[in-house]
């Protein structure tokens, strides 16, 4: 009989798993406890739990797959990578970025790799592996949630914008969004977690239709198509009036603004030109431009823009009602920041 990771399985699944065991309903919501307020790492650290129940666990179940096999710690201070090996070799990247105020946002991946191939991103560049398991996706967060919790700190925000497009592996991500914010779990409420979408179309309006308070990031990135097909190749399958109806149509499901991730690459995406043609594209829905200077990746010759021009941009955008912010690029000297993910595995390995 194969063996249950009790991350991928939901609160009522672990009832009935219970159940069939000949245990009493409420030992679910002890172990649930357990995994995920506790967030032990071992059945025998259930201390209140009967100890035939405990030997039950260790022989039908086990408690994620995830190895750490590497960990670097940015110059910054605040910003920290971790390398997981999963069972089958693959490897995924996982950030975890402090501030000032105290927030603790986590940057987890759904994929090995990602199938969109974005030029400018490092994961986009080596290709698509596989899909992760819910449980692979929770888990990264409750390594993090563990981490902090050790340091009297607490995991408040996630972000799914680390390595993969979490909407082309829906059913897992959506599994993991409701073991994230479940009752008696982690405690993640919905508008602390975003996730973040290329544009595939009919995933948004799926997400849309779900009901959740769940922030969505679309990265745009381009605001013309004949500018943003070369970048983002998904665009030939979903042109930018398909991916804008999609985001309206996801501000009026939800009534929560959308923001939209640009990445500024001098010459390309940073002009003027650009500027006015995103107003354009963006005036009047409910949104935030969160533009990012290009993080540089070996794959892409591209260069990030210089302040001057970040600023034009910035203020061209606002002519259009269009609110705009510059993010704080972190994590570059650990290949942490925005795109950058699994550049370094790739070195590694070849």
């Amino acid at each position: 009989m194969e063996k249950i990771n009790l991350y991928n399985i939901t609160r009522n699944e672990l009832k009935n798993l219970v159940e069939s065991w000949g245990e009493p309903a409420y030992r679910a919501s002890q172990i649930w406890e357990w995994l995920y307020q506790h967030k032990v790492s071992h059945p025998d650290e259930m201390t209140n739990l009967p100890k035939n129940l405990r030997e039950k666990l260790n022989t039908e179940t086990y408690m994620g797959t995830l190895v750490l096999a590497a960990e670097k710690h940015s110059s910054d201070g605040y910003t920290a990578k971790y390398l997981f090996r999963l069972t089958d070799g693959q490897l995924i990247e996982t950030v975890l970025m402090g501030y000032g105020d105290g927030r603790q946002t986590a940057c987890i991946s759904t994929q090995a790799g990602c199938a969109m191939g974005c030029v400018f991103c490092a994961t986009g560049q080596m290709g698509f592996a596989r899909h992760l398991t819910a449980g692979e996706i929770v888990e990264q967060a409750l390594f993090l949630a563990r981490n902090l919790q050790a340091e009297g700190k607490r995991l408040s925000n996630i972000v799914m914008m680390g390595m993969g497009e979490p909407l082309h592996n829906y059913d897992a991500t959506r599994q993991a969004i409701d073991l994230l914010t479940s009752y008696q779990g982690l405690g993640i409420g919905q508008r602390h977690i975003t996730i973040s979408t290329v544009g595939l179309v009919p995933a948004m309006k799926k997400f849309a239709d779900e009901g959740l308070q769940v922030g969505l990031a679309v990265s745009l990135h381009a605001a013309t198509d004949d500018k943003r097909t070369p970048l983002l190749p998904i665009n030939k399958r979903w042109p930018l009036e398909e991916l804008i109806n999609a985001c309206r149509y996801y501000v009026e499901k939800t009534g929560r603004r959308i923001t939209f991730e640009w990445a500024l690459i001098a010459g390309r995406t940073d002009t003027v030109e650009q500027a006015r043609a995103l107003g354009r594209l963006l005036k009047g829905l409910k949104c935030h431009v969160n533009a990012i200077p290009l993080n540089p990746t070996d794959g892409y010759t591209g260069r990030p823009s210089d302040p001057a021009q970040v600023q034009k941009f910035v203020d061209t955008l606002a002519e259009f009602g269009v609110s705009c912010t510059i993010r704080v690029r972190r994590g570059i000297d650990i290949q942490a920041g925005c795109g950058q993910l699994k550049s370094e595995v790739l070195k590694r390995q070849q």
